[in-house]
């Protein structure tokens, strides 16, 4: 029997959360636990959230709902506690504002990548990610997309795997906690660390054929654009070194000014 970890980061999010604890809520594959740790809101984001675990109690009653409401000193903090407290076999984080898909996302994960039949479990399964509004309309695919053979050494060209559609296993995310260095690229370094462990024991990661998060555009990450730049800089210096991670950069500066004379091409097109 395979075990979901899903670790849901809040604070003062009762505008987004409803819809994430829905999708979790609503999934067909049982054997969840949710952890909902809270950074000590002042809003009505404890009500939703022990409102939805009432429900879960009557509708679910194989998910366990964790819920921890105390200060913290960021989203990174509040991750590592999460880890720190989930049992599963694989841990995700998938934060207020975002949702699994659809209610047999989980289930598409196990069956898909036949974790039933597996005698040594992947390092990390990971898949495909759409862009959500905050209405939760489907905007598109996220831009960059994970490749079929995922190596440590593939986050060179960008965080080619969303976070909340990457899946660690728990015994290796658990010693690999969040370098609280970093406000708002430590996700970055974590899944890269992450990777390494796996390369280092010999492990694979698996990729799940489907799209299995849906991604809020207007995450910690947007709204602090310009110093996540800078940290996944210095991310990538740290893992790749300084001449790797500055020729990549000038890719990436050429493929934004592409990506956007495309764009105004196309509407001008219209």
């Amino acid at each position: 029997m395979i075990t979901f970890s899903i670790v849901t980061i809040t604070y003062n999010a009762a505008a987004v959360l409803r819809p994430t604890l829905d999708s979790v809520l609503a999934q067909t594959y049982q054997h969840i636990e949710h952890i909902i740790i809270d950074g000590a809101s002042s809003d009505d984001t404890l009500h939703i959230a022990e409102d939805y675990r009432e429900r879960s109690a009557e509708e679910s009653a194989s998910h366990e709902i964790v819920i921890v409401s105390e200060p913290d000193r960021g989203i990174y903090d509040a991750m590592n506690k999460g880890l720190q407290r989930a049992t599963g076999n694989y841990i995700v984080f998938l934060n207020a504002g975002d949702a699994l898909p659809s209610s047999a996302t989980l289930e598409t994960i196990v069956d898909s990548t036949a974790l039933k039949e597996m005698t040594t479990l992947p390092a990390v399964l990971y898949g495909d990610t759409d862009i959500i509004d905050n209405d939760g309309n489907v905007i598109g695919p996220r831009h960059l997309s994970p490749p079929d053979h995922l190596t440590w050494r593939s986050f060179l060209h960008g965080m080619l795997v969303c976070h909340q559609a990457f899946y660690a296993r728990l015994d290796i995310a658990r010693e690999t906690t969040y370098d609280l260095r970093y406000r708002h690229s430590a996700d970055v370094d974590w899944c890269i660390r992450i990777m390494r462990e796996a390369e280092r024991r010999d492990l694979p990661m698996v990729r799940v054929p489907a799209v299995i998060a849906h991604y809020q555009q207007e995450g910690n990450t947007t709204r602090n654009h310009r110093a996540s730049l800078r940290e996944r800089f210095d991310v990538m210096r740290r893992h790749y070194g300084l001449l790797p991670t500055l020729s990549m950069h000038c890719w990436f500066v050429v493929r934004a000014i592409f990506r956007k004379a495309k764009s105004v091409f196309s509407k001008g097109a219209k």
